[in-house]
């Protein structure tokens, strides 16, 4: 195994196959084993975007935010586990460690209690992500993210922990990135808002929006609903990890870098505040991510 990937490692453990410890399982909350939404549709379907994690927002099955806390249902074995299969289920290269979806079963089997423990005590540091530029089809590029795959499992844990905790506030005229939330079902809501008479349109594209997202902004509106210091400092460690470019780490002050599974919660996160606006205004909207027509 490589340095970058040993990089979470503390002291030798025996083979652990629980994750948590016995007390941790007893008052763990209770979440699924498996994920069991399906994914939603990109927004560009053209473009090779990273495959939107759902959210439970629209499903029956939605989770409850759990007395226990969001930490807790983070690190609970059975998220924790879910996340692993939904990792391995999307696929995907492997980062720069070399490690891939396919081996992090047998790791997490080895070194569980050690990701654990650094999780735990704060000291766990995410690797910078590759660079990856797309081209669009009306020209430029598309700049996404490619964090190794133990990170990937990490903010999809964190993801699928938060969720409960923010799907039931936001607007139901957001699609992008949520269950039931397709495209489709976007410019349907748009065609019934022409049938009932409203014909003229605006239409937004937030330019460079995950370029741009100011952390300070985005971190303060996520501790309106959790104030876990925990879970804080692990989403800032997640949005200042940098990025690899030509063989150096470059630093992150803002931005969110489209490729991981927790950017597109975040997103939502820090968009809710112009849904409410258009809402409180009266307008008929629909948003698909950083599009919005109103």
């Amino acid at each position: 195994m490589t340095a970058a990937v040993t990089r979470r490692a503390g002291p030798n453990v025996k083979e652990d196959k629980h994750w948590n410890s016995s007390r941790d399982e007893q008052r763990r909350p209770t979440l699924p084993d498996r994920d069991t939404t399906e994914a939603g549709e990109a927004v560009k379907p053209r473009e090779p975007l990273q495959r939107a994690e759902p959210s439970p927002a629209r499903s029956e099955n939605l989770p409850q935010a759990q007395a226990g806390g969001v930490w807790e249902q983070i690190m609970a074995r059975a998220n924790l586990f879910s996340a692993l299969d939904r990792v391995v289920r999307n696929g995907g290269a492997a980062g720069r460690d070399g490690m891939t979806v396919e081996d992090l079963r047998p790791y997490l089997i080895s070194h569980g209690l050690e990701i654990r423990a650094s999780l735990d005590a704060g000291t766990d540091r995410p690797s910078p992500v590759g660079r990856v530029e797309i081209a669009k089809p009306d020209g430029g590029v598309r700049l996404l993210g490619l964090p190794p795959a133990m990170d990937r499992l990490i903010q999809q844990a964190i993801a699928q922990g938060l969720r409960p905790w923010f799907e039931p506030r936001f607007s139901p005229q957001s699609y992008g990135y949520r269950p039931g939330g397709r495209a489709q079902d976007a410019v349907e809501t748009a065609q019934g808002y022409i049938r009932e008479g409203y014909t003229w349109t605006v239409a937004l594209d937030l330019e460079k929006f995950f370029d741009r997202v100011s952390h300070d902004q985005l971190r303060a509106r996520v501790a309106r609903v959790v104030q876990d210091r925990r879970v804080l400092a692990l989403i800032r460690r997640y949005l200042e990890s940098g990025v690899l470019l030509n063989g150096v780490v470059i630093e992150r002050e803002e931005g969110v870098r489209p490729g991981g599974p927790l950017s597109p919660l975040l997103s939502n996160i820090r968009l809710d505040d112009l849904d409410k606006e258009w809402e409180k205004r009266g307008r008929r909207f629909v948003r698909y991510a950083d599009d919005c027509h109103i």
